[in-house]
């Protein structure tokens, strides 16, 4: 006879959303248990022996017993592992009560009022612990996320590395460690004051830097997104804006969460960018082929957020293709006649002649005729009728009235009108952009844009991605349309941190966090290079010489320390040394007792690798991951005392 808990087992495995790599996943049950999930319960009573067990009748209704469930679910003889009979060896249970039961802890399930840590630091590493704060009450959170202290104070500029005696919120700074800790150490010092967060954040394609074992990959993407858009929210400037690349995988969700965030009155722009072309293996391929990657772009407050006019690059417009005689002259002079007639007596050819002749320089020399003459170039437009002013519709009439004859008015705060026969004259010079030092014909920007990507200069800034990185062209792009010369830009998704070169080569101020380590292709080098003028990306068309400055700094690690150490060993004897160092020196979470871990020390040889990592990460205390800036002057952490005064002059404290 089966028993309840065999039956249960076997009922929930027919539900594929809670079945993971071929086993039960238990967290799954019981966050949709929690939540009620329709499918579960009628799953739950399609059995009438389970029915029984978790359902209660009153009156005419039946009652799901969650609290029921959840016990019997979390209790550790169902669906035991070696892992988790060992971890309830050394007591991290609650006055015995399992964690889930506590009502004055938090679990660390994927649940939208969870605060993921995501301290990952190798890209192609995977976390075997995901959230840090499994067991923390709201105010645990709360110093969780206090300011932290800094350390490893380093300033560059042309004259190379120095070391730092003063930091103002003038200097640009590069903070490197976990990048939530490091914008909530932010909080109090830059509330209100960035003007742009742009962010290429992992996409959770599965083959990106979120790399995470975690049952639920989708909901702790989410959350982790979700709690570094909350506190970048509070850094934003009234009229701030944020942009976030993504790709097809989370775009929809995303953007429902930013609509809670950011509010969906304050969605500005959603662009869609060219990533590629349908070449190569993609030609073959059956079904849509999928080149294009998105900007998520909103603002802090719409009602404040004033974007610039930006233009971009286009081919010749045909449209333009009439040529005024005489251009030079009193409008009463000016004659029409096509630009094909102009052109074709320029080049003392007859019209039908000019392609044959040229050839394929045929459009490059028109389109230098056009430049020479650009005021003399011009295409004909109705105006709007309803986006004129009175005294305009009048002279409107009065051109329509006099056939052939050239009207003007002159305007203050906009363009100078010309119109004929009803219809404005529109030149050419005034779509006219310079680019790279060369003038080409512009339009203002759409939300499509296929000259930004991909990036054809892999080594922008002498350093070169794996996975590959955005170009400077985008970036400067950005920053174009919503900031300004000294205008403070943020970027806590860094990478080889091209945000922040193009931030220095267009004058911006920036404020640049990174986490991963990459080694020679990290930013401080990508950095370095671009004080020394590196010719690569938008130099050109910034001018861009070199110079400029930016202060490196890190979070200062305590427990983290140690967490980087479990994550590098190779085997149980490396693992087995660092616990024993940990027991000296690490800050250990209350409920642990060190003797009885080591009293079932060959419990703890059993275990897959995975798994003794994951139990040595779970005994550090979570709040001590890195030093509280509260408590910098605590020897316990040995920081410097120039370090000390330099986190009171960052601080304000000083």
């Amino acid at each position: 006879m089966n028993t309840i808990s065999e039956k249960l087992i076997k009922t929930l495995k027919t539900d594929e959303r809670l079945v993971v790599d071929g086993k039960l996943a238990k967290n799954k049950v019981i966050e949709l248990a929690l939540q009620l999930d329709v499918d579960l319960l009628k799953l739950l009573r399609s059995s009438k022996d389970l029915s029984k067990t978790f359902f209660q009748q009153v009156d005419d209704v039946l009652i799901f017993d969650k609290v029921k469930f959840q016990s019997f679910v979390s209790n550790k003889q169902f669906l035991p592992d070696s892992f988790t009979e060992y971890k309830n060896k050394i007591g991290l249970v609650s006055d015995k009560e399992y964690l889930t039961d506590n009502q004055e802890i938090v679990l660390a399930f994927p649940y939208k009022d969870c605060v993921l840590e995501g301290g990952q630091t190798k890209e192609d590493a995977k976390r075997s612990e995901i959230f840090w704060n499994e067991t923390l009450a709201p105010d645990e959170i709360d110093k969780l996320l206090e300011p932290k202290a800094l350390t490893n104070f380093k300033k560059f500029d042309i004259q190379g590395e120095h070391s730092v005696k003063e930091i103002t919120e003038k200097d640009n700074l590069i903070i490197k460690g976990n990048n939530l800790l490091a914008l909530h150490s932010l909080k109090n010092t830059h509330k209100g004051k960035v003007k742009l967060i742009y962010i290429d954040p992992p996409y959770n394609t599965g083959t990106d830097s979120f790399q995470y074992n975690d049952n639920f990959n989708h909901s702790t993407w989410l959350t982790f997104i979700k709690n570094r858009f909350q506190i970048a929210r509070d850094l934003l400037a009234d009229d701030g804006t944020i942009y976030i690349s993504i790709d097809e995988n989370e775009l929809g969700y995303l953007q429902v969460l930013c609509d809670e965030i950011f509010g969906r009155e304050n969605r500005a722009n959603l662009i869609s960018i060219k990533r590629g072309s349908v070449t190569g293996h993609k030609a073959i391929n059956p079904g849509v082929v999928n080149i294009t990657e998105y900007l998520l772009v909103y603002a802090k407050n719409k009602r404040s957020w004033k974007p610039n006019k930006v233009l971009r690059q286009r081919e010749r417009n045909e449209r333009y293709n009439v040529f005024i005689k005489h251009a030079e002259k009193d409008i009463s002079k000016w004659e029409f006649i096509s630009l094909l007639d102009a052109f074709s007596e320029e080049k003392g050819l007859k019209k039908t002649q000019l392609k044959k002749e040229l050839g394929d320089a045929f459009e490059a020399e028109i389109f230098e005729f056009i430049k020479k003459n650009s005021r003399a170039v011009v295409q004909f437009a109705y105006p709007d009728p309803d986006k004129v002013s009175k005294e305009t519709k009048e002279l409107i009439k009065k051109s329509v009235a006099n056939k052939d004859q050239v009207y003007f008015q002159g305007r203050d705060s906009e363009q100078d009108l010309y119109l004929i026969n009803g219809q404005r004259i529109l030149f050419y010079a005034d779509r006219l952009i310079e680019m790279d030092g060369e003038l080409v014909t512009g339009e203002p920007l759409s939300d499509f844009w296929d000259d930004v990507l991909p990036n054809d200069l892999h080594n922008e800034g002498g350093v070169s991605f794996k996975k590959g990185k955005k170009p400077e062209k985008l970036i400067s792009r950005i920053m174009e349309l919503s900031t300004k010369e000294d205008d403070l830009v943020m970027d806590f998704h860094l990478g080889s941190g091209t945000t922040s070169a193009v931030a220095l080569k267009m004058k911006r101020r920036f404020i640049g966090i990174e986490q991963m380590d990459y080694a020679e292709n990290d930013c401080v080098n990508r950095l370095q290079n671009t004080i020394k003028g590196d010719t690569a990306g938008v130099s050109k068309s910034t001018n861009w010489k070199g110079g400029g400055s930016f202060v490196y700094a890190e979070l200062a690690q305590a427990n983290q320390l140690f967490v980087d150490k479990i994550q590098d060993s190779k085997n149980t004897k490396e693992l087995i040394k660092v616990w024993d160092e940990m027991k000296k020196t690490a800050f250990l979470s209350y409920k642990v007792k060190p003797e009885e871990i080591d009293a079932t020390k060959k419990n703890f040889e059993n275990l897959s690798l995975e798994d003794q990592q994951k139990f040595l990460i779970s005994t550090l205390d979570k709040n001590l991951l890195y030093v509280p800036y509260s408590e910098i002057k605590d020897k316990t952490y040995k920081l410097s005392k120039e370090d000390i005064i330099l986190n009171d002059k960052f601080y304000g404290r000083d």
